[in-house]
C-alpha cells in the first residue's frame, strides 16, 4: 500500500491522439493548492471518459490530493489482461504488441538503479516531458483497439460490469486499510520464541546433537545418513546432490521417526513468526496506524485476487497459531465491527450447477452436509453410520476429483493403498454420473477451442492441451475442468463485493 505516501512529480494528459502535454507538480504548498483547485474539476467531471494505464494507482494517487476521479473510466491494463491472462500487461509490451512502436526507456529518464523520490533537478526536463506523454499517448491509442478486441472475444461485458467496477471497491479497501494490535502481536512473539527454543531442544535430544534446523542441507544428513530414517521409497535428492528436505519429503516420512512431525512444526512457526508476527507491526503506516496492502487485479489467470506488501490472503487458517495471528487484526474503533461473510461450499455448488448432477443438485437443495452425503454415498451407508474418518476421505475426493487428483494422489494425500484410493473415485463417478460427463464435456470444449470458459465469459487459453508431451497435455486437460469453477466462483465473488460496496455507500454514506 505504497500509494497512499505517493507524492506527485506531475500529471500528463492526452486528449488527442499524438498530442499531449506535461505538468509539473508544483513543490510548494501554496502553489500546489492553486494547482490542484484547477485540476480537480477536470477529474471530477462525470462527462469526460478517463483513460489510463492501471487506473487503481492513478486514482490512489490523485486522492492524496483530495481529487475524485469521475465518470466513465477505462483501463488498458486490465483490459488486455481479460484477452490474454497468462502474459505480462506493461504498457512498453503492450505498446509493441499492438503499436510497433518502442517506447522510452525508464532508465534513460531517471538513471539505473533510481528509485523514488526523484530529484526534479537531476531529471533532464525534456526527457522527462517525452517520457511522460508518450505514457499517456500510447495508451489513448490502445483504448479503441483493446475495446474492440474485448467485443470481438465477448468480453465486453465483463470488463464494464465486473472487472471496471471492482476498481473503486480495491482502492477503498486499500486506502481504509486493517488495524493491527501491535501490542497482541508483541506477546504473541515472545511466546513463539519461546515455543521454538523449546521444540529445538526435543529436535537436538532426537537428532543427539545440535545442528541449524533451518539448515536444509545440515537438515537431510542428521535425518538420512545419521537417524536414516526413510520409507520403502527412495529419498530425492537436490540437484546440488544434497538430500532433499521439502515439505512435500517431510510429510510422506511423518509417520516414520518422531523427530519428523516437530521439524514441521517448527519450520511453520518460524514462517509465521517472521512472515507475520514480527513483520506487520513494522509494515503498519505510521500515520494510519494500518496495514495497506496492495490488491492485484490481474496476476491470476483466473480472475482470482491477489494482495500484495503484504499478502493478506495466505494466512493459515486451520492451525491455531493462524487463528491466533487473524484475531491480532482488529476493527478500527469502538464504533465499529468486523463482519465476516463468505459462500460456503462455492466451488462444489459451482459444479453442481454446471454439470446439472441431480444427487449433488440434490444434497444442496435439502441442505445436507455435502461431505457426509458424498461419503453416505461411496460408502454405500446411511449417514449415521459415517465416521469422521470416512467423511474426511469423502471431503478429499469431492475437491480432489475437479482437480484431476488421481488414485496414486489420493492414496498419498489419504495414507490409504492405492487400490483402495482408486474405488474411492470409482465409486465417486458412479454415485454423479454427470461429473464424469462435464468432466468429459470440458476437456473437448477446450481441445476444440483452445480455452476453457467461465460462467461470465472469462477465458483462459490453453495451448498445451495440443502438445505431444503427455504432462503438459493433462497439466492442461486438468486446466480445462477446474478453471470454469475457480473463475466462476472468482466472478460471484467480485459481483458480490460491488453489490455490498453499492449498498453500503447508498445506506452508510
Amino acid at each position: 500500500g505504497l500509494e497512499i505516501d505517493c507524492k506527485l512529480l506531475g500529471i500528463s494528459l492526452v486528449s488527442q491522439k499524438n498530442k499531449g502535454f506535461f505538468v509539473l507538480f508544483p513543490q510548494n504548498k501554496e502553489l500546489e493548492k492553486q494547482f490542484t483547485e484547477i485540476i480537480k474539476p477536470l477529474f471530477e467531471n462525470e462527462k469526460i471518459e478517463k483513460v489510463a494505464h492501471n487506473i487503481k494507482f492513478d486514482k490512489n494517487v490523485l486522492l492524496n490530493y483530495g481529487i475524485q476521479v469521475k465518470g466513465k473510466t477505462f483501463d488498458t491494463l486490465l483490459a488486455h489482461y481479460l484477452l490474454d491472462p497468462e502474459t505480462r500487461h506493461k504498457l512498453d509490451i503492450l505498446s509493441e504488441k499492438y503499436l510497433e512502436y518502442t517506447m522510452i526507456d525508464f532508465e534513460t529518464v531517471f538513471g539505473k538503479n533510481t528509485k523514488p523520490p526523484f530529484s526534479i533537478e537531476k531529471i533532464n526536463q525534456d526527457l522527462l516531458t517525452e517520457y511522460a506523454v508518450e505514457d499517456a499517448d500510447v495508451t489513448f491509442a490502445l483504448k479503441p483497439i483493446l475495446e474492440e478486441e474485448l467485443k470481438q472475444n465477448n468480453l465486453l461485458d465483463l470488463f464494464l460490469n465486473i472487472e471496471m467496477p471492482l476498481v473503486d471497491v480495491l482502492l477503498d479497501m486499500e486506502r481504509q486499510g486493517v488495524k493491527i494490535d501491535t501490542n497482541q502481536l508483541h506477546v504473541f512473539s515472545q511466546s513463539l520464541q519461546e515455543q521454538k527454543q523449546h521444540l529445538e531442544e526435543r529436535i537436538y535430544q532426537l537428532a543427539g546433537k545440535e545442528f541449524n534446523i533451518s539448515s536444509p542441507k545440515q537438515l537431510g544428513v542428521i535425518l538420512f545418513d545419521e537417524l536414516q530414517i526413510s520409507s520403502d521409497k527412495k529419498i530425492k535428492k537436490t540437484q546440488t546432490k544434497q538430500y532433499s528436505t521439502s515439505e512435500e519429503v517431510l510429510q510422506k516420512l511423518i509417520n516414520y521417526h518422531p523427530i519428523i512431525p516437530l521439524i514441521l512444526e517448527y519450520r511453520s512457526l518460524t514462517k509465521l513468526k517472521s512472515t507475520y508476527v514480527d513483520t506487520l507491526p513494522e509494515i503498519a503506516n505510521p500515520i494510519t496506524k494500518k496495514i495497506h496492502t496492495s490488491y492485484k487485479q490481474a496476476t491470476t489467470s483466473t480472475g482470482r485476487l491477489a494482495s500484495e506488501n503484504p499478502n493478506l490472503q495466505n494466512i493459515p487458517i486451520r492451525t491455531e497459531l493462524g487463528k491466533q495471528i487473524r484475531g491480532c487484526f482488529i476493527a478500527q474503533d469502538e464504533e465499529h465491527t468486523l463482519l465476516a461473510a463468505d459462500y460456503s461450499q462455492i466451488e462444489l455448488r459451482i459444479i453442481a450447477s454446471l454439470s446439472k448432477d441431480p444427487n449433488l443438485c440434490q444434497a444442496f437443495q435439502s441442505r445436507q452436509d455435502i461431505h457426509l452425503s458424498t461419503a453416505s454415498r461411496i460408502y454405500m451407508l446411511p449417514t449415521e453410520n459415517i465416521t469422521s474418518e470416512m467423511r474426511r476421505n469423502a471431503k478429499s475426493v469431492n475437491f480432489g476429483i475437479i482437480y484431476g487428483i488421481s488414485a496414486f494422489g489420493l492414496s498419498e494425500q489419504l495414507h490409504i493403498p492405492r487400490k483402495e484410493a482408486q474405488e474411492l473415485i470409482d465409486q465417486y463417478f458412479a454415485s454423479y454420473p454427470q461429473i464424469k460427463q462435464y468432466i468429459t464435456t470440458c476437456i473437448e470444449s477446450a481441445t476444440s477451442k483452445g480455452y476453457a470458459q467461465s460462467i461470465c465469459g472469462r477465458k483462459r487459453y490453453l495451448p498445451d492441451i495440443h502438445s505431444a508431451n503427455a504432462n503438459l497435455r493433462n497439466f492442461a486437460q486438468r486446466n480445462a475442468v477446474n478453471m470454469p469453477i475457480q473463475a466462476s466462483s472468482a466472478d460471484m465473488i467480485k459481483i458480490a463485493m460491488i453489490n455490498v460496496y453499492d449498498r453500503l455507500r447508498k445506506e452508510c454514506p
